[in-house]
């Protein structure tokens, strides 16, 4: 099997990279691959342009760099977003590539008179996000909730794909950042065993 982990931070030494790394290392020990896609050193560009608009309207195919992003997923058994929370949502740079990547058409087809068809619904997916804030402020302000609803329901739900595992890991910058990384490797050990198995979805 084999898992695309999508990283969006522009430090190869962050935690995020770290994290991915560590994902992946848990994949590779339970006999699985896969391949890091680091979107700040592929100068992958987030911004949704006139071409984008056209292929949204089904009047061109995607443009080069968004079909070789599709043909990633396409390829993948699994995708992998770990990211850092910025103001309580995922960097420019993830969004972009969400923006672009997950095309009408492609992720999903929507039209006037025929409504929508989910298009995803073979992707698992499974997202780690890095935060600096304790899970006390998450939680008090409803951050974690509005998280939930704009990323695992508003884009993964209404393309069809299935979130897994759905992690914030809080205090970043203070806690020991031991305890995460080997649950990030948790995660890329019992990666595809999740998938088979419902009953092991975690959400921190």
């Amino acid at each position: 099997m084999h898992a695309l982990i999508v990283v969006a931070h522009h430090d190869p030494r962050s935690l995020t990279h770290s994290l991915a790394a560590q994902v992946a290392d848990g994949l590779k020990h339970s006999g699985h691959d896969s391949e890091i896609a680091n979107l700040a050193a592929e100068g992958f560009d987030p911004r949704f342009n006139f071409a984008d608009h056209a292929v949204h309207r089904h009047q061109v195919a995607p443009p080069a760099d968004v079909a070789a992003e599709q043909a990633r997923i396409d390829r993948s058994n699994a995708l992998v977003l770990v990211f850092p929370v910025y103001w309580w949502s995922m960097p420019g740079v993830l969004k972009g590539w969400i923006d672009r990547v997950f095309a009408n058409g492609w992720t999903f087809e929507y039209s006037l008179d025929g409504g929508l068809k989910k298009k995803l619904r073979h992707l698992k997916v499974h997202l780690i996000g890095v935060a600096g804030a304790d899970a006390g402020t998450f939680e008090r302000h409803g951050y974690s909730e509005a998280m939930k609803t704009q990323i695992d329901h508003g884009i993964f739900d209404y393309c069809g794909a299935t979130v897994l595992t759905s992690a914030v890991y809080f205090e970043s910058e203070s806690n020991d950042p031991a305890p995460y990384l080997e649950a990030a490797r948790s995660i890329g050990l019992k990666l595809f065993e999740t998938a088979a198995r419902p009953e092991l979805i975690e959400a921190v």
